[in-house]
């Protein structure tokens, strides 16, 4: 199969889908390998790493585009993308459909055959090609907050650790899944007084045995999401539910509750945000402010450790790829149902209930769609 890989062009998005490494695994399966030229640098690998282990380097992403059966990128597709997309053809991507419903419509028009990394399921429930991500997010989210809650940027000018005889910052996480652990372990470990909000006993049972008392953890009512969010200098927000829109849990009222100058960082932009004010934000100018209240919301967080990321993602996209390339999508899914849980759209039909609730379309089901 031809599997290629184009450069990444959403704003300050420097990943790259496929790595040197995922690349000569291809290469030594039997399958020829197209990169954009250019594409791997932002993330440390050059042409000169492709080119060495057999993968081949073209000047435009147009030629990939046309002629690669397979596409692997790592955001969603962008307009001038998506109109190069065709039926027949395989996208293996991010794609974070449920809040966008352009994109949606594009895919559907296009005809193309696209699986989603963040369905993609495992034995134990969890998302796999999304968790590496998510692990970073998690592990950037403290840190980009603690850079909003400086005064110069707007923010209440506290210092997460504290110093002897200041209190430390406090930090609200909603959410106890792979983001919100791993943000509540780095903020904590900044010297942070960490609270993380969760609805489910066992999840907050499990954070307790192994975390305790590195911080704590409450019940995610309403009325506990209301109090710690108005005690709070920090907000991180990270609730997933996978592949539909994420729950406004914070609405705008509850900001007039909030301390002047507090920071919100809301890692499940993605899939439209967890907070009422929440838009999507770029690097370049990742912060805004609401009822003197200062967002983060910048949607490719990962994108700023692209080196880390993208190693981190091609570790994890690769065995599926080599499947898919393999076998073909339709063999490979057949094989394989958590691979078969990524498939978002196929000839024109959307096979991803979340995301057809979400957007209010007609969805059918992937075992129907291995039949068209």
């Amino acid at each position: 199969m031809l599997i290629g890989c184009p450069a990444e062009i959403k704003n300050q998005e420097y990943r790259v889908g496929i790595t040197p490494a995922a690349a000569q695994e291809a290469v030594a399966n039997g399958h020829d390998v197209i990169i954009q030229q250019g594409a791997g640098a932002g993330a440390g690998f050059p042409d000169e790493e492709y080119l060495s282990i057999g993968a081949r380097v073209v000047d435009t992403a147009e030629e990939i585009f046309f002629t690669a059966k397979m596409v692997v990128k790592v955001k969603e597709p962008q307009p001038v993308e998506r109109k190069q997309l065709r039926e027949n053809q395989i996208l293996f991507t991010y794609l974070h459909l449920a809040p966008d419903a352009p994109q949606t419509a594009d895919l559907l028009e296009s005809g193309i055959t696209a699986i989603a990394y963040e369905t993609v399921t495992d034995r134990m429930g969890g998302l796999p090609l999304l968790a590496p991500m998510s692990e970073v997010a998690g592990r950037l989210a403290p840190q980009v907050g603690s850079w909003t809650l400086q005064k110069a940027n707007g923010g209440r000018g506290v210092l997460m650790g504290g110093v002897p005889g200041i209190s430390p910052a406090k930090v609200a996480v909603i959410g106890g899944g792979v983001v919100g652990t791993h943000a509540a372990k780095i903020a904590a470990g900044m010297g942070a007084d960490v609270t993380v909000l969760d609805m489910s006993l066992p999840r907050m049972r499990y954070l307790d045995d192994v975390y305790g008392g590195v911080f704590k953890t409450r019940y995610a009512s309403k009325g506990n999401t209301a109090e710690l969010v108005a005690e709070s200098d920090m907000v991180i927000g990270a609730v997933l539910i996978p592949g539909a829109s994420a729950p406004k849990l914070v609405s705008r009222a509850m900001l007039s509750t909030m301390k002047p100058g507090a920071a919100i960082v809301d890692v499940a932009i993605d899939q439209g945000g967890c907070f009422e004010t929440s838009h999507a934000t770029t690097h370049d100018d990742p912060i805004y402010e609401v009822d003197g209240i200062m967002h983060y919301c910048v949607a490719n967080m990962p994108g700023a450790v692209a080196r880390t990321s993208t190693i981190a993602l091609g570790n994890a996209t690769m065995p599926f790829m080599i499947a898919l390339a393999n076998k073909g999508w339709k063999d490979s899914c057949a094989d394989d149902a958590h691979l078969m849980r990524g498939l978002n759209t196929h000839a024109g039909k959307l096979t991803y209930a979340a995301v057809g609730e979400a957007l209010g379309l007609d969805y059918i089901s992937t075992d129907a769609a291995l039949k068209l």
